[in-house]
């Protein structure tokens, strides 16, 4: 089946048209010029910021001039993950995409349903002329995935809604009221190189589901980084271990898949059939059941790099096993919620140089402040430099407010359920803009999509088309001023 005899087939034709234009975070260029030239094509009045985000103004329909003033919202980036067997260029190609039974996914690559099928329904909703709806603002924001900086970078003033419907939540019976914040915590220093005294082992972790490093955090999926920090911690015990090089993960907000080592031992060969025999098997045998996936690779190699000392080595091993990673608070308020954790995201060592990038979430901003204090230092302990950076808001839920109550009473009637009425541990933008627009009722909703942030990132088509009715009554039924 074809994306365009999909119902409904006007974000289906959308989603195809904006997938079509390469959009990854801070690359967005392509993308903002064609929702600006989207907006004008359409005769409204359209507008591109400072730092780049799109607000594109379309008046009431008749009779719907006297309800409060909406703003829908949804960001124009997206997460660029692909399988290492892929060729695939994201800054030139849009996506392929197929239909797998009620699933839209993408050949080998994230799908961009995060946010886009929120971006393709407010384009299908711009260009209606049959949808009730009252004074609307479109916000298109740019760098969600990568610290926010469109949300960041809008000034109070430039919207005139009174309330906002975020369309980036990921699961279709959710009414999002509250979100968590982050912050980046980046760990670096720069070590002298020296010649190996050993032989030369490579060591892979590779097939791990990956995921989204706020919405999965909680799941128990493998972090590459982790199991390879864990490999080469049990490895000190019986050798004098020199690191050459690390490559593991990639985004900060996606669970690492893949991570690789080099390094030098005295002995490859006993080494080698200690770790297949000991801390490989346990690995293997303690994710078995979640990780299906998993490949443990250790084998002779070679390398022309020149390696850390033993020392050195050891440090970085330690804080490597030290870093805290996955939840750590639940929130004791609201009830499975994860209130705060971290993601030990990506881990390069190359020619002496390493970075460790983490981003650590709350709820909670003491909470916040506590993980990456931690992270802070464990690794100053170890003598490495620490930087905080990108620090954004999480979103205090109000479970009260009249647009939240609205859309729980226009859900329950039309699916005969009640709808989860939840606060996420991913990062929305509704807290930062809620700091420059404080007045704004806000609320988070979307269509089911599985596996964002990793090329297993699927959505959903039949919870599209409930999702696209809900809006419409939505928009239908916004309260009057």
């Amino acid at each position: 089946m074809e994306l365009s005899n999909i119902e409904p087939q006007i974000i289906w034709k959308n989603f195809s048209k904006l997938n079509a234009v390469p959009r990854p975070s801070k690359k967005e260029e392509k993308v903002i010029a064609f929702i600006k030239e989207f907006g004008e094509n359409l005769g409204l009045e359209t507008t591109v910021d400072e730092v780049g985000n799109v607000i594109i103004k379309k008046p009431a329909t008749a009779g719907m001039e006297n309800r409060k003033s909406i703003v829908m919202q949804s960001h124009l980036d997206m997460v660029c993950q692909k399988n290492n067997d892929v060729n695939f260029d994201f800054e030139t190609q849009g996506i392929q995409m197929e239909v797998d039974g009620d699933w839209v996914k993408a050949k080998g690559t994230t799908l961009g349903a995060d946010n886009g099928l929120g971006v393709a329904t407010i384009m299908s909703i711009l260009e209606s002329s049959d949808i009730p709806h009252p004074d609307l603002e479109a916000l298109f924001t740019i760098d969600e995935e990568t610290g926010m900086t469109g949300a960041l970078g809008l000034k109070p003033g430039q919207l005139t809604g009174q309330i906002l419907l975020n369309l980036d939540t990921e699961e279709d019976d959710e009414i999002d009221i509250g979100c968590a914040g982050g912050i980046d915590v980046t760990v670096s220093q720069n070590y002298p190189t020296e010649a190996s005294n050993g032989q030369i082992v490579r060591i892979e972790v590779k097939g791990l589901q990956g995921g989204h490093s706020g919405m999965d955090i909680h799941k128990g999926f493998g972090n590459a980084n982790i199991i390879l920090g864990r490999i080469l911690y049990k490895a000190l015990a019986k050798e004098n271990v020199q690191l050459i090089s690390i490559d593991g993960g990639s985004l900060r907000n996606a669970i690492p898949r893949e991570a690789v080592a080099l390094i030098s031992v005295r002995n490859a060969g006993e080494f080698i059939e200690n770790v297949t025999n000991g801390i490989k098997k346990e690995i293997l045998e303690e994710f078995a059941s979640i990780e299906t996936g998993l490949q443990i690779n250790i084998e002779n190699s070679t390398s022309s790099d020149k390696a850390l000392s033993e020392e050195d080595s050891k440090k970085i091993i330690l804080v490597l096993k030290s870093l805290h990673n996955g939840v750590y608070r639940m929130s004791p308020d609201v009830h499975d919620l994860v209130e705060s954790s971290n993601n030990v995201a990506r881990v390069e060592l190359k020619e002496g140089g390493l970075k460790i990038l983490n981003l650590s979430r709350s709820s909670v901003d003491s909470s916040k402040d506590s993980v990456a204090e931690q992270l802070k230092s464990i690794s100053e302990l170890a003598g490495m430099n620490v930087e905080f950076s990108g620090s954004y808001p999480g979103w205090k839920p109000k479970p009260g407010s009249e647009i939240v109550q609205m859309m729980e009473k226009i859900y329950t009637e039309k699916f005969a359920e009640k709808p989860h009425v939840v606060a996420c541990h991913a990062g929305l933008e509704c807290g930062i803009i809620g700091a420059n627009y404080p007045e704004m009722e806000m609320v988070s909703y979307g269509p089911t999509i599985r596996g964002a942030h990793s090329p297993d990132e699927r959505a959903n088509i039949s919870s599209t088309q409930k999702f696209w009715s809900f809006t419409k009554d939505i928009l239908a039924n916004i309260p009057f001023k």
